[in-house]
């Protein structure tokens, strides 16, 4: 009788094992966008860790060989919060540009601010993207966002429509910027081992304004 009851309780034992094993697997709701928030805070932060550094930058990928590109490249991580960073991009005597990263209720999202020396902003001014995805804390894609689809098409950029950008840290020592879209690849890499000297204000800079 001892062994007929063990049998027969059997399987119920092992339904229930599976059960609760089931249940422990169970992601909480929200979990995945709490995941999804904290990888992206990381990403941020990852960046901030070189706030008040200018780093050197490289093209390693221009399909177009635009000689603008083949001057010096210094990129400035000047101001940085919690849920924002501001990057200044200096191409050769141009401070026209800045990068803007800042988190949003959905995600991260990429501005590129284009001012001119006397402060007043470029026709294509702001443009940029959101991220659609998570990401990783060393990689965000940022496919173009709505608002610039109809910039790009007022100042007949109709190719970067369909811009995504894409910010990566490599390795512990370099800082990916790249642009892709169909037939065209734009990078550059920054050797976050070799700091260099700052470079003056970007063009229209104010501390607290982009």
């Amino acid at each position: 009788m001892t062994k007929a009851r063990a049998v027969r309780f059997l399987p119920i034992t092992l339904a229930s094992v599976l059960f609760l094993s089931a249940c422990d697997q169970t992601t909480e709701p929200g979990s995945a966008a709490v995941a999804s928030e904290d990888v992206q805070q990381q990403f941020i932060a990852n960046i901030t860790a070189h706030c008040g550094k200018a780093f050197e930058g490289e093209v390693v990928s221009d399909d177009t060989d635009d000689s603008v590109w083949q001057q010096r490249l210094v990129m400035h991580i000047r101001d940085c919060a919690v849920d924002e960073v501001k990057i200044p991009l200096h191409v050769g005597e141009d401070r026209s540009r800045t990068w803007v990263i800042s988190e949003t209720d959905t995600g991260l999202q990429l501005q590129h601010i284009h001012l001119h020396e006397d402060g007043t902003p470029d026709a294509t001014s702001p443009y940029g993207g959101h991220t659609n995805e998570p990401g990783t804390a060393n990689q965000q894609a940022f496919p173009v966002d709505e608002a610039s689809k109809t910039i790009f098409a007022a100042n007949n950029l109709i190719a970067s429509q369909q811009n995504t950008w894409t910010i990566t840290f490599i390795d512990d020592n370099t800082f990916s910027y790249q642009l892709s879209r169909p037939g065209r690849l734009f990078e550059v890499h920054f050797d976050l081992t070799k700091p260099v000297d700052v470079p003056p204000p970007a063009w229209g800079y104010e501390p607290d304004a982009q």
